[in-house]
């Protein structure tokens, strides 16, 4: 990023100053590729340096979105109109998933569910290395038809008691369903990741502005075939992670199991006043103590 911010400033004082020492390609490059690059550092690099959490960093991208729109003057009234109706259509599918997942998930645990699940995947051969393989192959089957929220409010509530109760670790689990889901959504020909490369890929032949070349265009077999490398690495990825499950979980450091059997819990009442005995009828209450 320092890199990245340097080549930026050295772009602004060569066109502010009139040097003109950049080529037209490198300023082209500087000015195009570098505040995108800057833009996913303010949401993503915020979250992993632990300055933002998630939704902060969602805060500081929609701003810097918005700051880009304004230095480079895109920004009005209809931009902006379509950004916010987008959000919001976003948000209220979010909101209605995760009501109906809690409506089912409420449901299937009062027709003991979450008992037929455990006891159908302790049924499964092979253990735990059974259930891993089980699990990959669900996820990545419906990650090809059923986006991200689907999955990680339905299916996964049901699956993470089991992991939990066959040993294996949470962290390791969720790191590896995520890693499934990203290969899934790489697949053709339901593959989400490729519908989003397919909207931006150009459909007809042009003249680049720059280079002046004619460029082709980009079918979707093209993007098909591109893909499969990428898939190859992340299946490969996977098979990494479960065979060796220290890829992931060697970095948290030793967790301690709480042991709730042995648990003591000392409650001690504050010093109480001690109260004096009630005085005798016919007679006066004490006055102090007695010699």
């Amino acid at each position: 990023m320092v890199t990245t911010a340097f080549a930026l400033v050295v772009a602004l004082i060569d066109r502010g100053l009139g040097l003109n020492r950049l080529s037209q390609l490198a300023r082209r490059v500087t000015f195009v590729l570098i505040p995108p690059l800057l833009l996913v550092f303010l949401l993503l690099g915020t979250i992993f340096l632990g300055i933002a959490t998630p939704t902060e960093g969602g805060a500081m991208g929609a701003a810097g979105a918005l700051l880009l729109a304004m230095l480079r003057r895109r920004l009005d009234f209809r931009l902006l109109r379509q950004a916010l109706d987008s959000s919001a259509r976003l948000s209220i599918f979010v909101v209605f998933v995760l009501i109906g997942s809690t409506v089912f998930s409420l449901t299937f645990q009062a027709i003991d569910g979450p008992h037929w699940v455990e006891a159908l995947f302790a049924s499964l051969p092979g253990g735990r290395l059974g259930f891993l393989l089980f699990v990959n192959a669900l996820i990545f089957v419906l990650g090809c038809f059923l986006d991200f929220f689907e999955i990680a409010f339905i299916l996964l509530p049901l699956l993470a008691p089991v992991a939990e109760k066959l040993g294996v670790d949470l962290i390791y689990f969720g790191v590896m369903i995520g890693l499934v889901l990203q290969t899934s959504f790489l697949t053709p020909p339901f593959g989400f990741a490729l519908f989003y490369l397919r909207s931006v890929a150009p459909k007809d032949a042009y003249v680049d502005t720059v280079t002046k070349a004619n460029i082709a265009p980009l079918s979707t077999v093209d993007i098909y075939k591109g893909s499969l490398a990428f898939v190859a690495l992340q299946v490969a990825m996977v098979a990494a992670v479960m065979i060796e499950p220290n890829i992931i979980v060697a970095g948290l450091g030793e967790q301690k199991a709480l042991d709730v059997e042995n648990v003591n819990i000392n409650i001690t009442a504050p010093d109480e006043e001690e109260e004096e005995p009630p005085p005798a009828l016919g007679g006066s209450a004490p006055t102090g103590k007695q010699d």
